[in-house]
């Protein structure tokens, strides 16, 4: 293969072979044991270990077409950006936790002096922005992408522009698909290319357009009672004193933010720095699964099930989904498809709704702020479902039988809800689709009437 990103990656495993150990295991950060628990704000890694010991290894056997007579004609692919800041809002719960800490904090123990003596390095300007290892999560997945489709995701097809990059304004996203294009040039050795993208906002930000949304969610106090009731709870209780009484700090003083916030500050230490943070000590396994089920039950009634509203306000982007597969059919029933593959950067807000419109991940009861013992084994766990640089990627294969459709989620092979085959054929993908496809229109789930513009009451 003709780049030297593997010619290097080569190198360096003879090397490894000859002194007799492991270059990527020697690098390997300790983890923190709580991890698994993070959420929105999990590694990619988390979700596929195995990329700790070769983040460019793919399992072919796991990607293969669904039978030896199937060619793969098209791919439309929703990714998430890569790790990032902290936005500004959780700089200031971190600043004030940082501050509670350093001044008030007592006792003896090794973790919390190196505690008092971490420096506060976040600051209000980095407000989400990608971090390098963001840049790597979206490189190493445009690596894995072109190995695991290389007649979709080709130099040729680039050259010829027949791959599509689309993605959000927002400086994070617009940061991931250039670093995926730089993976795709590394994975080429290709320094002759420009970059081209476009930015579609009501495609990868529909929640922003959706005024339907934004009224009766984004801007109601009372869409998110579940979350606030949830802070109060004896669970949340639990937590406050347990993380109060190892800082030796008035439970007064600790609240559920602060709370959050020494979770959050564990969880972005890890996911930038790779650091097991002496802030995770703060934190035991059952402290994390409160947390965790806290940002779910966030995600559940803001971006899931939870309102009727979110999932449908993804209706442009589902119904945009299916239409560059069928213009793929058609131009393959005609002679040439045309576009291989699209490539669109967004935010978990753009997967999270979809993922919900579609029927996956969709447990028996709701999540609420009562039945958090009851939800262990919930199947709407963030953690899984969208990790920094998510990706959930549709493709669409011509079979002597016909059209069939393979759905990959953070490249492990999915079935599609109520149904047995895991490439079953694009008609009846559409036909189990159907009510969406025939309706779930945009003007019609979110336009609000005039008149309700003033009412945020559900």
């Amino acid at each position: 293969m003709k780049t030297t990103y593997f010619l290097a990656n080569f190198l360096i495993t003879s090397l490894s072979v000859m002194v007799g150990f492991s270059f990527s295991k020697l690098a390997r950060p300790t983890v923190p044991a709580i991890a698994h628990h993070f959420g929105t704000k999990g590694r990619y890694e988390e979700v596929n270990p195995h990329l700790l010991d070769h983040i460019l290894f793919v399992n072919k056997s796991l990607v293969a077409p669904p039978s030896s007579d199937c060619r793969a004609i098209h791919m439309v692919s929703v990714i998430r950006h890569g790790t990032r800041y902290p936005t500004t809002k959780n700089v200031k719960k971190i600043a004030r936790l940082f501050d509670l800490v350093s001044s008030h904090a007592s006792g003896s123990a090794s973790w919390l002096n190196d505690i008092k003596t971490w420096k506060m390095w976040y600051t209000e300007d980095m407000d989400g922005r990608l971090v390098e290892k963001g840049r790597d999560d979206h490189r190493h997945l445009a690596m894995r992408l072109a190995q695991s489709f290389p007649t979709l995701i080709s130099e040729d097809h680039l050259r010829a522009n027949r791959i599509e990059f689309i993605t959000s304004s927002k400086h994070r996203c617009v940061d991931s698909v250039k670093a995926f294009q730089e993976g795709l040039h590394r994975f080429w050795d290709v320094e002759d290319m420009d970059y081209k993208h476009y930015v579609d906002d009501s495609l990868m930000r529909f929640f922003d357009h959706c005024e339907r949304f934004v009224e009766s969610v984004e801007k109601n106090k009372t869409a998110l009672k579940e979350v606030e009731r949830f802070k109060s709870s004896a669970e949340m209780d639990a937590v406050r004193r347990k993380i109060s009484s190892r800082l030796q700090i008035p439970y007064s003083q600790f609240t559920p933010d602060m709370a959050e916030a020494a979770f959050f500050l564990c969880s972005y230490e890890f996911a930038i720095k790779s650091e097991n943070s002496p802030w995770c000590d703060l934190l035991d396994e059952s402290d994390a699964q409160v947390l965790e089920y806290k940002n779910d039950l966030k995600q559940y009634w803001k971006r899931g099930y939870g309102h009727d509203i979110n999932r449908k306000s993804s209706c442009p982007l589902f119904h945009d989904i299916f239409k560059r597969l069928d213009k793929a059919a058609d131009h393959y029933r005609s002679g040439e498809v045309k576009k291989t593959a699209t490539i669109q950067v967004g935010h978990g807000e753009t997967l999270l709704p979809l993922l919900s419109l579609m029927s996956f991940y969709k447990d028996k009861k709701p999540l609420t702020a009562e039945n958090f013992s009851l939800q262990h084994s919930r199947t709407f766990r963030t953690s899984q479902i969208i990790p920094y640089a998510a990706n959930l990627v549709f493709v669409l294969y011509e079979c002597s039988d016909g059209l069939r459709l393979q759905l990959f989620l953070n490249e492990k092979l999915m079935t599609f809800p109520n149904m047995n085959h895991s490439a079953p054929l694009y008609e009846t993908v559409r036909k189990h689709y159907s009510k969406l496809l025939s309706g779930c229109e945009f003007n019609k789930e979110c336009n609000v009437p005039q008149s309700n513009l003033r009412n945020t009451e559900l």
